[in-house]
């Protein structure tokens, strides 16, 4: 039997070419049925007709409840509930203290935190007892990383949700987790470096993990399958590292 046979997913970023089509992929592969949350339709539709029927498209985005509102209304229309919320969405920006912008701030704040926090709380009528409820985080709230500073304090932020949350919501039967990939090759990237800058910032990433690469979405979605299924049964609360060592050696 596959480990989330008959089990409801929401994964939201779930139509980019990254992290989150790829799990949502793997999430469908265990047999889950899998809500596609995202704001370019275009690219929902795309990762759809990939994974097939265990997947439906609700165009989405996580900064406004009611967009939350309908997606959790389509969730709730299918009669079965929700089992794994996968909160992946996110933006990131490069800017410095001398540079950094109120713009900036309620850009990266805007999506990450507040999008997320609502992602969360607007999922709660449906939640299913036992639910799991992953988090993604990132490495880069443990780092320095000049010109970071916002993404990585936004992710910071996150941990320490996920944490109180897994407090919170324990009495449900509801195990909030977070996890924390490593830099991981995605589309991403790509718009936020330039496509002029994107080879050089890879190889420059890949050659400063332990394990001598970046990591791929597929790794990151592998991970997140696991925290979504009764394998990780008895973790809650915690920061689970896909990140090639990066941050462990």
């Amino acid at each position: 039997m596959l480990r989330l046979e008959g089990k409801t997913a929401v994964v939201t970023g779930g139509g980019t070419r990254g992290i989150g089509r790829a799990t949502a992929a793997r999430l469908a592969a265990e047999g889950a049925h899998v809500f596609l949350a995202g704001r370019r339709k275009a690219e929902l539709d795309e990762a759809v007709e990939v994974i097939g029927q265990n997947a439906t498209a609700v165009p989405t985005d996580i900064t406004d409840p009611d967009d939350l509102d309908r997606l959790y209304d389509a969730v709730a229309a299918r009669g079965r509930g929700l089992d794994v919320l996968f909160a992946n969405a996110a933006t990131a920006s490069f800017a410095t203290i001398e540079t950094i912008t109120e713009q900036d701030l309620d850009q990266v704040f805007g999506v990450n935190v507040k999008g997320t926090v609502l992602t969360v709380q607007k999922a709660l009528p449906v939640l299913n007892e036992g639910a799991s409820v992953i988090i993604n985080a990132s490495t880069a709230a443990d780092r320095g990383t000049a010109g970071f500073g916002a993404y990585a304090a936004s992710k910071a932020a996150l941990r320490t949700f996920a944490r109180v949350w897994a407090s919170e919501l324990k009495g449900r039967g509801i195990r909030v987790n977070a996890i924390s990939p490593g830099p991981t090759d995605t589309s991403g990237i790509t718009e936020l470096v330039g496509e002029e800058n994107a080879a050089e910032f890879k190889a420059a990433e890949g050659a400063r993990i332990a394990i001598g690469r970046m990591g791929r979405p597929d790794e990151v979605a592998g991970a997140v399958a696991f925290l979504a299924s009764a394998d990780s049964s008895f973790m809650l609360g915690a920061n689970l590292y896909v990140d090639g060592g990066e941050n462990q050696i």
